[in-house]
């Protein structure tokens, strides 16, 4: 693609010119969008834990957990179906409009279903104040994402990433402010909460701007039609936000405070680690959905190729999954201790062992999410139900049994062998009910590709003279900064090299063999 100016430069950037570009440029915003909102918030996180330790970071990771098992309700599984229907060119502004509405409605019972369970979840009064405020955050967060939904079925990331960069700016320099000079779980409850209304009225102007004028309606018939398809995956998010969402709730309700901030410490890492996993799959399920619906009047022909380009699309999606989940989970787990320590300090060491654990459950999210994906764009959500209500049922039930014993401990292992049974399930779903094939020799040879690659890493960043690497500059700060950045980035080196030379020798074996 040959750019000769700057208005080329601006349409690469802000148009949708065709499938390969656009992909590229929403893969581009995404990333940035994501990135920096996710260093921002990460910095706020920093300072929360080490300004308010681990007890009072606790209330705060266990109020947040109790609300966002609420989400769900203000949601009912609306925004995947959003995207996916107006990425087949089967929706307009009128219904997107009623579907503004219904959330509205939603929204507010949920704030209701919240605010009486406050009084069930936990005997303390400041708790359920925290709770108050963030049940208010989540809502107008969930509100937002709706708008977003819209961006994302017209392949206009660029706006999506505008709003989360706006989000995080306001939220991390809000809290910032109150932590040090008003410091309370409370006040940072507040923090979010502004950073949540800002977004929602910067993403409601450039609604308006670039797309409809706002408005309300009230069609029942619209709101059928997307309940419909909906309730399959309202469910679904139902049982992820037990997933997601159980282990901190039930950490705090059994009074488990401080082990409720550790463990939440860890996750927020980990949050960090998936980053590239939605980026991709962000990125890949347009193009799923398209392919996956094959207009009705579609030929024999057009039917072979829309299937032709949807194995096509899912290998890619799939094969860059697992080149990214092999050496994160090995790199994880190999620099955990130097990670928690550098972002929170010693008053979280117990939150190492929880980290190296819960690496596993982000490296198998990576690897179950192409299957995910791929049946919401095949009209498969029921599949997914019942694959998630089995795992979510594991959950719960070992959860009461382990986090009695084992604290965050068992809260983590749970997690990992959870995520490890829908896996399974949902490769068995893909493969049974769409055209997918995913038992493909590449992807066993990708698969000892990552993995050979990912012990060459691990010998080369376990060696003393790279991980307990000391730069002395002046100061105290950065020290500590490159001696995290320097063996992280001497891994991925490692890592790509590796990988480039095991493509090399592969294709030269493969040369020789035809």
């Amino acid at each position: 693609m040959k750019i000769r100016n700057f208005t080329e430069i601006k349409s690469i950037f802000f148009e949708n010119l065709g499938t390969k570009q656009t992909i590229f440029k929403n893969t581009v915003w995404l990333t940035f969008g994501n990135i920096a909102s996710r260093l921002l918030k990460v910095i706020l996180v920093i300072y929360v834990a080490r300004i308010l330790g681990a007890t009072e970071y606790g209330k705060f990771s266990f109020a947040l957990s109790f609300v966002s098992l609420f989400i769900v309700f203000s949601n009912l599984g609306l925004p995947i179906i959003i995207i996916r229907e107006f990425a087949k060119e089967k929706g307009d502004g009128n219904e997107f409009y009623s579907v503004l509405s219904l959330k509205a409605l939603l929204s507010v019972g949920a704030l209701i279903l919240i605010l009486i369970g406050s009084f069930f979840i936990t005997p303390d009064p400041k708790i359920r104040q925290i709770i108050f405020v963030l049940a208010l955050y989540v809502l107008f967060n969930s509100f937002y994402s709706i708008i977003n939904c819209f961006f994302n079925a017209y392949q206009r990331m660029e706006y999506e990433a505008f709003g989360v960069i706006f989000d995080a700016a306001v939220t991390t320099a809000v809290g910032l402010f109150i932590l040090f000079y008003f410091p309370s779980a409370l006040n940072l409850g507040y923090a979010y909460l502004v950073g949540s209304i800002s977004v929602l009225f910067f993403s409601l102007i450039i609604f308006q701007w670039k797309f409809f004028p706002l408005k309300i309606n009230w069609e029942k018939r619209v709101w059928r039609k997307f309940l419909s398809m909906s309730w399959p995956l309202a469910l679904v998010g139902l049982l992820g936000s037990i997933f997601n969402y159980t282990d901190s709730t039930m950490l705090g309700y059994f009074g488990q405070l401080a082990a409720t901030g550790w463990y939440n410490a860890a996750y927020r890492i980990i949050n960090v680690s998936l980053l590239p996993m939605g980026l991709v799959a962000g990125s890949f399920f347009p193009a799923l959905s398209k392919y996956a619906n094959a207009p009705k009047d579609a030929t024999t022909e057009d039917l072979e190729n829309s299937k032709k380009n949807l194995q096509k699309v899912w290998d890619y999606e799939m094969m860059l999954m697992i080149l990214i989940a092999i050496p994160l989970v090995v790199g994880g787990i190999v620099f955990a201790p130097k990670i928690i320590l550098f972002l929170y300090g010693e008053g979280f060491l117990q939150s190492i062992l929880a980290f190296q654990i819960l690496i596993i459950m982000a490296g198998i999210t990576f690897l179950y999410i192409p299957f995910y994906d791929l049946l919401i764009a095949s009209g498969e959500q029921k599949r997914i139900f019942w694959g998630t209500l089995a795992a979510a049922f594991f959950n719960v039930i070992t959860n009461l049994i382990f986090i009695p014993k084992f604290s965050l401990y068992g809260a983590a292992a749970t997690s990992v062998v959870s995520y490890f049974l829908m896996f399974i399930l949902f490769f068995r779903f893909a493969h049974k009910y769409t055209s997918i094939n995913p038992f493909k020799i590449k992807f066993i040879i990708y698969l000892a590709g990552a993995f050979l690659s990912s012990v060459v890493m691990y010998f080369a960043i376990s060696r003393p003279q790279i991980y307990n690497l000391h730069i002395a500059f002046p100061g105290n700060i950065i020290p500590s900064v490159l001696d995290i950045i320097f063996p992280i980035l001497t891994g991925v080196i490692v890592y790509g090299v590796s990988l480039f030379i095991l493509k090399i020798f592969a294709g030269k074996i493969n040369k020789n063999l035809v």
